[in-house]
């Protein structure tokens, strides 16, 4: 992808942002040349929409549409629609709608022999370069991480990416691979990914080196492919299974961001990395996994196989009494039937944590909902063989039963999950079809509120 920014250009078109509730006053200051241009295209400053003023003379500008209701949307639409050539805006706006016009350029373009070209930005001077660069290759690298096929993006493969933005960042990497997860207790994952051809593993990154500064844990599931295992999924199930490691790419693109805008933190991020196959020695349904914390969990369905991988993370990460620890994950349907395709799901042992990312997700145009930990649903995870079972048989409260399960690996730490969708259902300004990074601006806003120096 070209930079979407510049710092500067001679020849840049002005774009005037017109609200929507300020059209008809618009409207009526404008020049008679250019307000029959308006009305001829109809133009009413709805988001998205772009009209051509000035044309025949010097002063052509452009006049984009925005309704308010999403800062991404008020440049996000634009890059496309303008076409290429170098842009300006003729009045100021904040950072995360300039944020908007960087994730607007995205397309995926890996198996595409042409795509079309898109404009670019000169950015106002008190906007920064590097930090707006710092958040679109952030959600870049998730975003094509999510909409790679599963067979080049399997777990090994899934391994290099990370290691490779450890390297470029100056932090450590260690993998742990194959059966020497279960040398080092990590059952519940090896399980889930043994029947595989590629080798299940665990990706641990660690980066900051200031003892004092307050530790924070990241997880994030990585099934890079989910049949269901041996509770196999239907066909159609199964199309979108690539996006399953959502969860890691929305995890990896924050750590990214942390590091590359050095917030005052150290950083541990943990990814499980596996394909839930089917083979003669896929983990069965009945079977009884000890997990890293030593609970054992009987197995009710292999197809909820995330909190399976995600467990043993959790427990790793929550030794350590991390400040805060953050996981992310595609988890449930449930999810989605609760809040919608647009909305990340968090569920947080914490109030006043989770009032403070609900908040930060608002400020950001990162919207995030609440869903209860309601303990008494645990009731729904008794095993009458082992100490939980790994998802309930009830049809009622899934995305809450996941998440309680998940609770019981955490120790106490404060601790939010997001049970997110990882993709976008449609195009919508500044969030192209395809591959997306829920909840991770909303979680750096926070981070950056809480810790910043």
């Amino acid at each position: 992808m070209a930079d979407p920014y510049l710092r500067s250009a001679a020849d840049a078109i002005p774009i005037e942002l017109v609200s929507s509730q300020d059209y008809e006053r618009w409207l009526g200051a404008l020049p008679p040349g250019d307000r029959e241009q308006a009305q001829r295209h109809r133009f009413r400053a709805k988001t998205g929409e772009v009209c051509w003023l000035g044309q025949g003379t010097d002063a052509i500008r452009a006049a984009a549409g925005w309704d308010g209701a999403s800062a991404l949307a008020a440049l996000g639409g634009l890059p496309l629609k303008l076409g290429e050539g170098a842009y300006r805006l003729a009045q100021p706006v904040d950072e995360v709608q300039l944020l908007g016009w960087g994730l607007g350029c995205y397309q995926f373009t890996r198996y595409r022999s042409e795509a079309p070209t898109t404009a670019q930005l000169v950015l106002p001077e008190n906007a920064s370069f590097e930090r707006l660069g710092n958040f679109v290759s952030a959600v870049q690298l998730a975003r094509d991480l999510i909409n790679t096929p599963a067979g080049d993006l399997l777990p090994s493969v899934l391994a290099e990416e990370a290691a490779e933005v450890a390297a470029t960042q100056g932090a450590d990497c260690r993998i742990v691979i194959g059966d020497d997860l279960l040398v080092e207790g990590f059952e519940a994952i090896h399980a889930v990914g043994r029947a595989a051809t590629d080798a299940p593993r665990l990706i641990d990154i660690r980066w900051g080196d200031d003892p004092e500064a307050p530790l924070i844990a990241l997880v994030g599931k990585g099934v890079c492919f989910d049949s269901g295992g041996l509770n196999l999924k239907p066909a159609q199930g199964m199309r979108s299974m690539k996006k399953d490691m959502g969860g890691a790419a929305a995890a990896l693109g924050l750590a990214q961001l942390i590091m590359a805008e050095a917030l005052p933190v150290r950083l541990r991020l943990l990814i499980p990395a596996v394909e839930n196959a089917v083979a003669g020695n896929a983990y069965r349904p009945g079977d009884i996994l000890n997990t890293y914390l030593g609970l054992r969990v009987e197995i009710d369905n292999t197809d909820a196989e995330g909190r399976l991988i995600l467990c043993d993370a959790l427990a790793l990460a929550a030794e350590e009494e991390p400040t805060l620890m953050i996981d992310f994950a595609t988890l449930t349907g449930s999810a989605r039937s609760a809040v919608g395709a647009e909305l990340s799901a968090l569920f947080c042992n914490d109030d006043a944590l989770a009032d403070a990312l609900f908040a930060a997700g608002r400020a950001v145009d990162d919207p995030l909902w609440r869903l209860p930990l309601h303990g008494d649903y645990n009731h729904m995870l008794k095993s009458k063989v082992a100490d939980t079972l790994n998802s309930a048989a009830s049809p009622y409260g899934g995305a809450i039963t996941a998440a309680l399960f998940l609770e019981k690996f955490v120790n106490g730490t404060p601790w939010a999950h997001f049970d997110i969708m990882g993709y976008n259902v449609r195009n919508r300004p500044g969030r192209p079809q395809g591959g997306e990074a829920m909840a991770m601006r909303a979680v750096f806003q926070y981070l950056e509120q809480r810790f910043k120096r």
